[in-house]
């Protein structure tokens, strides 16, 4: 009662509208007895219809102003009309479940696509990452790698926009605090007050407003360790890129790393799976790692689909194509992992590809054929922006997505589907089995 009783003490800005709608159905009633009078005159009608219109123009108001008025407070930054908040919202909750597994600076930006589609919205992020801003707090916290969490936090943000370039802000000079991002301490924070790494994320989700959920692969704090093809053992993510011989093959340690329950049910309920974009082997590949992920993501009935990288990578992914992507992938996890690959297919302008080639980096070849003769689907399609950088263009990426998922998309049969005579998809094969012809 006395909770109640607080919306009409001074400065609430309540008092004037309540009262202002009572004055509203009061004349209302006193319009619609003039009008339904027997035999009324035309002044009596005129008197009354203008009643009536002020009745309804006093409640209309008192009943939109304050609704405003509260909106302003809750917030503040919002430029949006209240009707374009509650459509977006409905909107959006009708749109898919969508699991987004990955890391890096592919997965934020198509969840900033995906986020204009549905609010059910769930990225799985990797927590191997042990360089930068991110390996320096592990070490000296002992938490898991914030970065990748953090930009996903950002991508799915509905928080001003000084909110989101604030928890981006990276330090500079020479200070203790250089190369750390705001948002990485900021989730360290919250790490040390609440106790617990996935309750931080939870507050940090809470803070920016964000539109889904973002939880970690896994909470044990693994290393990534690749296998190189001279038998070289390279210990560390943010190392693995930097040893010039070719990757065998990465694996966790330890390797029994147990995988978070959110993780597996936002598998398990999902209607679309989307493996990346992002490093294949240091931001997509160690999640799959985590025991059960491969498992839950074979067995569920969702539509799986890969996005294979616009560009190779230097040492780790240097000259593969769009099917050698994805034989180590299957290598990795096992056959059915996914049922359909999304290839780039747009050229990339010369004056793009000469910054580029200094990088040792180029194009990933879209060998649409020889994917589908390892027995998957292919949509190939231009999906990159070319501005500054080659990258998936998030709305592009997005929008074909979400297509594939509704069935909405019309594409060419012979781009969507497997050719006549192509194998058909491959049937779910025991669990980290790898695919026929493919070395582990």
């Amino acid at each position: 009662m006395i909770r109640f009783l607080k919306w009409f003490y001074p400065g609430m800005k309540i008092k004037r509208w309540l009262l202002l709608s009572i004055v509203g159905m009061l004349l209302f009633g006193m319009g619609s007895a003039l009008f339904t009078t027997p035999q009324p005159s035309l002044l009596t009608r005129l008197v009354s219809l203008l009643i009536l219109a002020g009745g309804l123009g006093a409640m209309v108001t008192g009943a939109v102003v304050p609704v405003r008025s509260l909106l302003d407070v809750v917030r503040p930054d919002s430029q949006k009309e209240l009707v374009d908040v509650v459509f977006a919202r409905r909107h959006l909750e009708r749109g898919p479940k969508v699991a987004v597994v990955g890391g890096g600076t592919g997965l934020s930006t198509l969840l900033q696509g995906l986020k204009a589609y549905t609010s059910k919205l769930t990225a799985i992020v990797t927590v191997a990452d042990d360089g930068g801003s991110s390996g320096r707090l592990r070490e000296e916290f002992g938490i898991l790698p914030p970065g990748d969490i953090r930009n996903c936090l950002v991508a799915l943000a509905e928080a001003g926009p000084l909110m989101q370039r604030l928890f981006q802000y990276r330090f500079p000079g020479d200070s203790a605090l250089r190369g750390h991002n705001f948002g990485n301490l900021f989730i360290t924070a919250m790490t040390q007050i609440t106790g617990d790494f996935e309750r931080a994320i939870q507050a940090s989700s809470r803070v920016l407003a964000i539109q889904g959920r973002v939880i970690p692969s896994t909470c044990a704090k693994v290393r990534l360790v690749a296998e190189h093809d001279d038998g070289t053992l390279t210990v560390g993510e943010s190392k693995i890129s930097d040893y010039p011989v070719s990757i065998r093959r990465v694996y966790l340690e330890p390797a029994n790393a147990a995988p978070t329950q959110e993780a597996l049910s936002a598998i398990r309920e999902a209607d679309l799976v989307v493996l990346g974009p992002g490093s294949l082997f240091t931001s997509i590949i160690p999640n799959l790692l985590v025991d059960g992920i491969v498992e839950a993501i074979v067995e569920s009935k969702a539509l799986k689909i890969y996005v294979c990288n616009v560009m190779t990578q230097f040492r780790e992914t240097a000259g593969f194509t769009a099917s050698e992507h994805v034989r180590a992938l299957i290598a990795h996890t096992n056959p059915g992992i996914f049922q359909v690959c999304v290839v780039n297919t747009k050229p990339v302008p010369d004056a793009l590809l000469e910054r580029y080639r200094q990088e040792h980096a180029e194009p990933v070849e879209p060998d649409v054929d020889a994917v589908r003769k390892l027995g998957y689907q292919v949509v190939a399609d231009d999906v990159i922006g070319l501005e500054d950088y080659v990258r998936h263009n998030s709305d592009k990426l997005a929008r074909l997505i979400v297509g594939l998922s509704t069935g909405m998309r019309r594409v060419p049969l012979a781009q969507r589907t497997n050719r006549p005579g192509s194998p058909a998809l491959p049937p779910p094969a025991a669990p980290g089995a790898p695919a026929e012809g493919v070395r582990v």
